[in-house]
């Protein structure tokens, strides 16, 4: 099978560890065919310069793009290394999200919602003072929103906030309430033909499934879902390719025949062998 990892973060995002190098070579050794450096980028904090706890984005995103396309030449033959950025909160601020947007011609940008308008990341929340209903139903409402933002190629982390409110609370909270609101940015996806990421990190973590979950991928694919993407969310060389064999195994479970990765925004359809 086709290994490929599609969202991985080097020491150019502030909670990353390793260099882009590093982290093709971890990839290399793990029998990866191709892996996307999607540095984080937070749009609403670009202004804030080095003045907040992500740094200069206007130094980091640069930085990454300089090593990925040196990597890119230098590991040609041996692994595809995709430029790409992981592009949070693009509608907090359009315009701050049009100059990420001019960082870099990426081959693949991943969109995700790391934090609501006005409150802090899911990280940090306390879950004890707040309605955990009320928070996921202000979150799928900004993930619809994000759907339908133009530039971007998948979903990243569906249910991105389980991963805390689990760990911290212990309790995996009911989401039929919330069934409509995930099936509306599934119909936003479909529509605009773009993908939903199948994030393993959440295997390695107290929650202990992907995200999104196994149901939540077989929705997608059932409402006629064309395009997953799989990435490890690695942070560190040791978590790169960790864990792309178990999100194939989910996506093919859905029923899909395909897993996609991007080049130039163009899909790429690999096989997932039967």
């Amino acid at each position: 099978m086709i290994l490929c990892d599609f969202h991985t973060h080097s020491d150019n995002s502030f909670d990353a560890e390793n260099s882009v190098d590093e982290m093709c070579r971890a990839a290399i050794e793990r029998g990866l065919s191709a892996i996307a450096v999607t540095d984080h980028c937070e749009a609403p904090y670009i202004n804030c310069g080095e003045n907040c706890e992500f740094g200069s984005f206007d130094r980091q995103i640069p930085k990454s793009v300089k090593d990925t396309l040196e990597a890119r030449e230098k590991y040609k033959g041996k692994l595809k290394v995709i430029c790409g950025i992981e592009l949070g909160e693009p509608m907090h601020d359009t315009a701050q999200t049009k100059h990420a947007l001019e960082y870099a011609d990426f081959d693949f940008i991943l969109a995700s919602v790391h934090n609501l308008r006005n409150r802090d990341d899911f990280y940090y929340m306390d879950y004890s003072k707040v309605d955990v209903h009320e928070i996921l139903k202000e979150y799928f409402y900004e993930l619809a929103e994000t759907a339908s933002f133009e530039h971007f190629d998948s979903l990243s982390h569906l249910t991105y906030p389980l991963r805390y409110i689990f760990e911290r609370t212990g309790a995996f909270p009911d989401l039929s309430q919330h069934i409509a609101q995930i099936e509306e940015i599934y119909k936003i996806l479909i529509k605009n033909n773009k993908a939903l990421e199948i994030n393993v990190s959440g295997l390695f973590q107290p929650i202990k499934t992907t995200l999104p979950h196994q149901e939540l991928i077989n929705l997608f694919h059932d409402m006629g879902g064309k395009y997953v993407t799989v990435g490890t969310d690695a942070h560190n060389k040791s978590s790169v390719g960790v864990g792309i064999e178990k999100g194939i195994e989910a996506a093919k479970i859905a029923g899909f025949m395909h897993y996609t990765v991007y080049e130039k925004h163009k899909t790429i359809l690999l096989p997932i062998d039967k």
